[in-house]
């Protein structure tokens, strides 16, 4: 009786073993153990997450002036899509400006048309009285 006892106490803990040896094998694979290593080293102050890295304003501003002299360019003949291409690059390129100043805009949310032509004076103008000379 203790034998047959002792015997199903032994599959049973290889069983409930082999389950954590599969689960932490999973996680292993996976990239959940190491995610989880870093999330307890960040929750105890040993590993801050990196700063994230913006563009310097010069830059973006030198940008912002090239795309709008590029656009300002664009011949009359040309093809709808480059200058969408410049718009689409300009307005990137604006938003960009428009977080790193903290101007509030809506130009991800608007589709092509005057209402987004229209926002994009709105966010130039409010750039120009943070400081950034647009065009």
């Amino acid at each position: 009786m203790t034998e047959a006892l002792l015997h199903l106490l032994a599959i049973t803990a290889m069983l409930v073993g082999s389950f954590a040896a599969m689960g932490a094998a999973f996680r292993l694979f996976s990239g959940q153990l190491r995610m989880d290593l870093r999330a307890r080293r960040r929750a105890r102050g040993l590993d801050q997450p990196p700063e994230p890295v913006h563009r310097p304003v010069e830059q973006v501003a030198a940008d912002l002036r090239r795309l709008a002299r590029e656009l300002d360019r664009v011949p009359a003949g040309s093809p709808a899509v480059r200058r969408r291409g410049f718009q689409a690059a300009y307005d990137d390129v604006l938003t960009e400006a428009a977080g790193q100043l903290a101007v509030p805009h809506a130009l991800a949310g608007l589709p092509p048309g005057p209402a987004r032509d229209v926002e994009r004076l709105r966010v130039e103008t409010a750039l120009v009285e943070a400081g950034l000379v647009v065009r």
